[in-house]
């Protein structure tokens, strides 16, 4: 199982996904945008979107943060994170 995410260290939204991640047992890959640009545009490249955090769960694009929340607040996530 791998997990990703683009983060940026002074975003709430990025801090409160990974804690999320962290407390369901996953080890997160983190790309910091702040840290080099390239990341910013593989991010926006893999996602379409322009924001952060934009998490991938064995390669497929899971979304932000409250896309995230969603997903465990369904039952969702846990068997993802099984795989």
């Amino acid at each position: 199982m791998s997990v990703e995410m683009y983060y940026l260290p002074s975003c709430p939204y990025c801090k409160r996904a990974l804690d999320l991640l962290k407390k369901k047992g996953a080890e997160v890959k983190i790309y910091d945008v702040n840290q080099d640009s390239q990341y910013w545009e593989e991010s926006k490249k893999r996602s379409g979107r322009d924001t952060v955090p934009q998490i991938f769960i064995n390669d497929q694009h899971i979304g932000g943060c409250d896309d995230l929340h969603a997903l465990d607040a369904k039952g969702d996530l846990d068997p993802l994170l099984q795989k």
